[in-house]
Formats: C-alpha cells, sequence, structure tokens
C-alpha cells in the first residue's frame, strides 16, 4: 500500500511509528504551539482568514453536534421501530414474513452502498455529501411517517439507509479533516458513538409513548424536523474548509472512483442479505429455484470482486478495498470485530423487547423504559473511551468492553419467563452496549489511521459497512434460529409463549457464540497494540 501523503501533523499514533521521515512526507510544518489540543483546522484553510479562538470553539461544537446527530437520528428511528414493530405490524398488516423488514431494510441499504458513498466523499467533498444526505434524510423519515402501506414503508426505509450512507462516510472524513489527532479528533468520534445511545435511548422511550398515543408516525415526523433543524444550521454555519477538495470535474468522477468494484460488492451484499431475510422468515425458502440463483450470483460476484481488487491494485489504479488491507491482522480483526459485536447488540435490543411485550405482555411504553437503561451506559462507555483511549491500551479497552457485553445475552438464555425485572433484564439492558459502544470509538481511531487522508472516506466506509451489514446480518441470523426452534417446538400454538420463549432462549445463546467469537478475536487480533489518537507534538 502506498504511504500516506498527508501532514505529519494529521497523522495517526499507529502512522507516525511506522512511516519514515522523509522530504516526501513531511511537507508541512509541525503543530508545536501550546493552544488547545482541540483546534479546527483543515488543509485548505487560508491563514489570513483565521477566526478568532471563540468562533473557532463555537464552531468547533458546530461540526460535533453535526457528526453527532447524524448518528443519534438513525439510532432514535431503530429504538421506534423496536418497540412500535408490533403496532405497525397491525397497522400496516405487515405478514410475519417481513414483520422485521422495516427494521433491517434500512441498515441493509446504508452497508450496501457505503462504500461507494465513501469514495463519492473523497472526490466531491465531505461537507456537501453530507448536506446532500442529511436534506434526503429528511424527505425519507417524512415519507415513511405518510406510508399507508407495508411496502410504501419498506421502500422508503430502503431510500432512507442510501441517505443515511451518505451522511456516515462523510462525518468521518469531516472529523479527520476537521481536528489534528489527539483528545479532539478522540472526544469527536466518542461524541459520534456517543449520539448512538442517546438516540437509540430516546427512540425507546418517545417511541413507546408515541406508540400508545398519537400513533408510531410520529417518531418519523420528529426525525424530519430534527434532520431539518441540523440541515440548516449546516448549510449556515458548517465551515466551508471542512471537507473540501479540488475542483470536481467528470474526468475526475470516472477516474477516481472504482465503479465498477462498488457496484459488484454492493449488489452481492444486497442478494446476500436479501437471501437471509427471506431465509431467517421460513428455512425452507432456501430451496426456491429463484433464491438459490441469487445466492451462487452473490458468491460469485464476492469472487470476482477480489480477482477485481487484486487487478487494479496490480495496475496501480482505484481499488475499492486493496486485497492487500487484509494482511494487517488489526485492521481484519477490528473488521470481524464490528460486524460481530454490532449484530449481537442489534438483535439482543430486538429480541429482549420481544420477551417483554411478548412473554411478559408489558406495553410499548412499559417496554421502551424497561430498555432505557441502555443510554446510560451508552453514553458512560463513549465518553470514558473518549477520555481513555490515548492513556490506556486500545486492546485492554475494547477486551474489557467486550467482556461486560458478552454477559448481555448469557443473562437473557438463563432468565425465566416471569422473572423479576431487576434480576435478569436490567442488568442485561445495562451491560449491553458497552461493547458496541467501546468498540466504535477504538475502531474509528485504528482504521482511519490506517488509511492516507485522500481516502478517509472511503475508510469511514468500510468501518460503517461492517456495522451496518453486521447489524442486518446478525438480526437476520438470529431470527432463522429464534423461528427455526420454535417451528420444531412441542407446543401445539407455535405462537404462545412457551414456543415462542424456546426460539427465543436459543437466540440468546447464539448470540452468546456470537459474542464470544468476537472476544477471542480480540485477544488475538489486537495484542499489543498500544494506545491510540496521541496528540502529534
Amino acid at each position: 500500500m502506498s504511504l500516506p501523503t498527508q501532514p505529519i501533523s494529521h497523522l495517526s499514533a499507529i502512522e507516525l511509528e511506522s512511516i519514515p521521515r522523509s522530504p516526501s512526507t513531511i511537507h508541512q510544518p509541525v503543530n508545536t504551539n501550546n493552544q488547545s489540543d482541540i483546534p479546527l483546522t483543515t488543509s485548505n484553510s487560508n491563514p489570513q482568514a483565521s477566526p478568532s479562538s471563540k468562533v473557532a470553539k463555537a464552531r468547533t461544537v458546530i461540526v460535533i453536534t453535526c457528526v453527532a446527530v447524524v448518528t443519534g437520528v438513525n439510532s432514535f428511528l431503530n429504538g421506534v421501530l423496536v418497540v412500535a414493530t408490533p403496532a405497525i405490524a397491525k397497522d400496516l398488516e405487515l405478514s410475519v414474513g417481513i414483520i422485521l423488514w422495516p427494521v433491517t431494510i434500512q441498515a441493509l441499504t446504508c452497508g450496501c452502498t457505503l462504500l461507494l458513498t465513501g469514495s463519492i466523499a473523497d472526490v466531491v467533498g465531505s461537507r456537501h455529501t453530507y448536506l446532500v444526505g442529511n436534506f434526503l434524510q429528511t424527505l425519507t423519515s417524512l415519507a415513511c411517517g405518510l406510508s399507508q402501506s407495508g411496502v410504501q414503508l419498506i421502500v422508503f426505509r430502503a431510500f432512507a439507509g442510501i441517505a443515511a450512507s451518505l451522511c456516515l462516510t462523510s462525518a468521518v472524513s469531516i472529523i479527520n479533516d476537521a481536528f489534528v489527532p489527539g483528545r479532539g479528533r478522540n472526544l469527536a468520534f466518542a461524541s459520534m458513538g456517543g449520539g448512538q445511545p442517546v438516540g437509540f435511548g430516546l427512540g425507546l422511550t418517545l417511541g413507546g409513548v408515541l406508540t400508545s398515543s398519537i400513533g408510531w408516525a410520529w417518531g418519523f415526523y420528529l426525525s424530519a424536523i430534527l434532520n431539518g433543524i441540523v440541515f440548516a444550521l449546516s448549510m449556515w454555519q458548517l465551515p466551508e474548509g471542512v471537507g473540501k477538495v479540488e475542483s470536481v470535474t467528470w474526468k475526475r468522477l470516472g477516474e477516481e472512483i472504482d465503479w465498477i468494484g462498488a457496484l459488484m460488492i454492493s449488489a452481492a451484499l444486497a442478494m446476500l442479505s436479501y437471501i437471509l431475510a427471506i431465509v431467517s422468515t421460513d428455512s425452507s425458502e432456501i430451496q426456491d429455484p429463484g433464491n438459490i440463483v441469487l445466492l451462487t450470483l452473490a458468491l460469485g460476484l464476492l469472487v470476482v470482486f477480489v480477482g477485481w481488487m487484486h487487478r487494479q491494485e496490480k495496475r496501480g489504479k482505484p481499488a475499492l478495498i486493496p486485497n492487500s488491507l487484509w494482511k494487517d491482522k488489526v485492521f481484519t480483526s477490528i473488521c470481524l470485530n464490528v460486524f460481530l459485536v454490532w449484530g449481537s447488540f442489534n438483535a439482543v435490543e430486538q429480541f429482549g423487547n420481544f420477551v417483554l411485550q411478548n412473554i411478559q405482555e408489558l406495553s410499548a411504553v412499559q417496554a421502551g423504559v424497561r430498555l432505557s437503561p441502555a443510554i446510560v451506559t451508552g453514553i458512560l462507555a463513549n465518553i470514558l473511551v473518549g477520555l481513555l483511549v490515548h492513556r490506556i491500551r486500545a486492546d485492554w479497552i475494547v477486551i474489557l468492553s467486550l467482556v461486560l457485553s458478552w454477559s448481555s445475552p448469557l443473562l437473557l438464555a438463563l432468565i425465566k419467563p416471569r422473572a423479576t425485572y431487576w434480576s435478569f433484564l436490567f442488568p442485561a439492558f445495562l451491560l449491553n452496549p458497552i461493547g458496541a459502544d467501546g468498540l466504535f470509538t477504538v475502531s474509528n481511531l485504528l482504521i482511519t489511521s490506517r488509511f492516507p487522508m485522500k481516502t478517509q472516506g472511503l475508510a469511514g466506509g468500510v468501518f460503517q459497512t461492517t456495522s451496518q451489514i453486521g447489524k442486518s446480518v446478525g438480526l437476520a441470523v438470529t431470527t432463522l434460529v429464534a423461528n427455526d426452534i420454535t417451528a420444531g417446538s412441542s407446543s401445539k400454538d407455535k405462537e404462545a409463549s412457551p414456543a415462542l420463549m424456546q426460539g427465543y432462549r436459543a437466540a440468546f445463546w447464539f448470540l452468546v457464540a456470537i459474542n464470544s467469537a468476537s472476544l477471542c478475536m480480540s485477544v488475538w487480533g489486537l495484542r499489543r497494540i498500544g494506545t491510540v489518537g496521541k496528540k502529534q507534538d
């Protein structure tokens, strides 16, 4: 892989340790002043036009707010859907086979387009990409709330995933461009991660209240309003220099983006995710000739994609994910961890809600309140990691976080149907987000450190793709396990609590196995990686 060409002041600790100090790599003076270690800088900033420190701090807050809200709004809707799924299924007459599609389709389309949108952000600029994505999120949220049928809701949620992919990849680029390595960048990534538990928790709480009162559609309306406000704020105050690139031409769009590779991997991931969603509702669907053809095409495209990456890299042309990246044990371990952990986190929340509503027969409001402890631990996990990641070894942080979250599905697998909330459910919901949120900040810092500044949008795409596809695949496979066990139950009524609980328990044991695999992967792949996110002097 070619050496990064960005200024040394923008390199991470890992890159500084591995890149030779030569004139070709040190082409900008290192910042050695004693100003705050969270300056807002861009590679295209004009020193003559530097704002006052007061304005700089204000814009720093705006940048962090924008990137935190973009993840928070998506998580807010996920929280709303977790508690509102039974009501949505009833109102829009969703069949059992597609009851979870409004939840999974957004993660599916988001994950399938992240690599492409990341490449686009690198060419057209992260600020413009972010603004377009934010505007589209506003429209799709409004459209979801106005949906009159299950098909409409699923289609609009699919488009919402594409809008989210534009925002997520560009948000990572904005952070990397706006903050030099150090405490500021660490806290920015932590804030971006912190938007997830806050948004998800608000979605759980407000989703339950709205569903039981004026209707679940208002969850989407609130999302549209918030997105609109952030869009206006970003248009007005997001610094022009952030994410700015040289002039965009059709030639650059054609030559600097691996369109063929992006289309191949996006199509393959879409077909695989679709097959998983279909099979998760009825395992016999895998025998359908149409599904067999799609599965074969998807696997074939993956093989061709690997060959295409080899060809592009060998010829020195743009490669979406160069094969050489997978030789890096840390990079591979982080990607696999994010995939597994986010899949488990999402599934624990969804099936935990099923236990509350379908087994313990609680209302949407009551279920939302009982799921809310995740808000507190999610926020605390992001804050602590953001403050300590440059002081404590990253592998220790990740392993400790995963050990704590590993306990969550274990408690739910051992739960008795009528057990008190405080004995099993409370500690399970409290511990569940720690692994995902602790891993978020560390992963962003590690993965982006392995990409040159020119491809920071693509780096964000790689990370977000693994997490979003992990969410979709994790929930689909867990649903397949639960449905198969329930279908094989000795109970005559497959929709009664005993049969459902057998399936849910099997799902939780499966998630214990997933978390165990992630923990082993961390111990093997992240050994002695040291601290990350240090300020460069």
